[in-house]
């Protein structure tokens, strides 16, 4: 709930599922921070409490950022986060939403959305109606048109096809940042240990997005600061796996991770995963995914 000092102020509002915080995303939420500072706004994302498809259809799109991190990234960029329940929000019509949440609630001086916004029973409000009703009533609405990276349109669907196809620099350049995922470290079965390179394990959850089987160079945050990485995604066939997971080999890092939610940022493709005949190649396999990925991460540095 926003609190009445911050309400009467009022409030520069970004509207949107902000599923990736993706380049089109953040330029919405940069437009409603610049009305915020230019008029002494605070500014307030608004959230639901549940994927709207998952009420509407049952089944929503593969996630890209986890809601834990989505909510520190936007109070990061200086947002207030203000939280409803999609299952009231969802039997508003439009001019109900307009009126409880963005006037009653929120008392939003400004509205800031992206051309496809739709919200209120039936998806039926759009930028042209929250303009068409707000307008009179002295709030500014400002509706972007998508944006272009070359000549494709940057979208949460075309990045989820991106990261499925192991095209990751791709992807990272539409999201404006490394795609990245913070799970909790859990015990493996020690085979990096064994073969020299200690690793951490981590485990999608259900719904989140799968990037191709393969070997990533990577990087990894720990207490704020980075570290070069190599992660693996996938089975291990080689050691007879058979739980997908997200295995990590941390450089220059020694330290107790397990039950802490890491960061781990994918930067470039490597290889493909393989099953190699003996351990011994799959070690010396691993050696050279190393070397690459220190280049890599060295070069990222450089910039």
């Amino acid at each position: 709930m926003l609190c009445e000092e911050k309400k009467a102020k009022g409030t520069a509002v970004a509207l949107g599922y902000f599923d990736g915080i993706h380049m089109g995303h953040q330029a919405v939420l940069n437009k409603a921070l610049e009305m915020a500072e230019e008029k002494g706004l605070t500014p307030v994302v608004m959230l639901f409490d549940i994927h709207p498809r998952k009420l509407l259809t049952g089944k929503v799109p593969p996630i890209l950022l986890s809601e834990e991190r989505k909510r520190g990234l936007l109070k990061e960029m200086g947002f207030e986060v203000f939280e409803f329940g999609f299952r009231e929000a969802m039997n508003y019509s439009p001019e109900q939403f307009e009126e409880k949440i963005l006037l009653g609630q929120l008392n939003a001086k400004v509205v800031v959305c992206g051309y496809d916004y739709h919200y209120g029973k039936g998806g039926k409000g759009s930028p042209e109606t929250l303009k068409n009703e707000l307008t009179p009533k002295n709030i500014e609405v400002y509706s972007l048109s998508p944006v272009y990276l070359g000549e494709e349109a940057v979208s949460s669907t075309k990045i989820r096809h991106l990261i499925n196809d192991g095209e990751i620099e791709r992807a990272n350049y539409m999201l404006g940042d490394y795609f990245t995922y913070d799970f909790t470290v859990e015990k493996g079965d020690g085979i990096g240990h064994k073969l020299g390179f200690p690793t951490i394990n981590q485990f999608f959850p259900e719904d989140f997005i799968i990037p191709k089987y393969g070997v990533y160079a990577s990087r990894v945050k720990i207490d704020g600061r980075l570290y070069a990485s190599v992660t693996n995604i996938g089975t291990r066939p080689t050691v007879s796996g058979e739980n997908m997971r997200s295995e990590t080999c941390i450089f220059d890092f020694d330290g107790d991770l397990y039950g802490r939610r890491v960061e781990v940022s994918l930067m470039k493709f490597l290889r493909e995963e393989k099953k190699f005949p003996s351990l011994s190649e799959l070690k010396e396999a691993v050696s050279k995914d190393i070397t690459k990925a220190k280049e890599i991460y060295k070069e990222s540095v450089e910039k």
